[in-house]
């Protein structure tokens, strides 16, 4: 059996720095230099990486995500119409969450309360295996962007809720 594979917040970090920092280079930068000779260079005018910022949240308490064994990492944008929601589910792996628009509410039993409602802005951590439900409460659509990290071959969530901990 493998060791489960840890992305911290500081990896996460890391990786978005990454991205940043790349995202910085301008034009007036030196290219660099190709493998082939015979290969072409972008014009001066187009810079060389370009980065959509497609959300942010903040997360208050600290994260871990850890999944034993090979991971799949999977990216979604989910929008939620008013009225409708995700179903009763839970989740083999851990997923990071954004919402990018409207009110989310989530149902589940982590919260003393059992309810926790995210704005636009806030992000979401879910752990494995614990039943919950996501519900559009509001009249906007709420539109999440979603950060997967899955065992490998597993789906994404789960619906027959006897393989969720009860």
């Amino acid at each position: 059996m493998r060791a489960p594979r840890i992305i911290t917040a500081l990896g996460l970090a890391a990786v978005a720095l990454a991205l940043t920092s790349c995202a910085s280079l301008s034009a007036s930068s030196s290219p660099v230099p190709t493998p082939s000779a015979t290969a072409s260079v972008a014009p001066a005018s187009v810079p060389p990486v370009v980065v959509d910022e497609l959300g942010a949240g903040a997360q208050e308490t600290p994260v871990d995500v850890e999944v034993a064994g090979p991971a799949e990492v999977t990216y979604r944008k989910i929008t939620i119409k008013p009225g409708a929601g995700t179903g009763l589910h839970c989740h083999y792996g851990q997923l990071i969450a954004v919402v990018s628009e409207g009110v989310f509410t989530h149902y589940a039993p982590i919260y003393p309360t059992g309810v926790h409602q995210y704005e636009a802005g806030d992000s979401i951590i879910e752990g494995a295996h614990y039943i919950h439900e996501g519900k559009n409460e509001g009249t906007e659509d709420v539109v999440l962007l979603v950060t997967y990290v899955t065992p490998e071959g597993d789906p994404l969530s789960e619906t027959d809720l006897a393989n969720c901990d009860h």
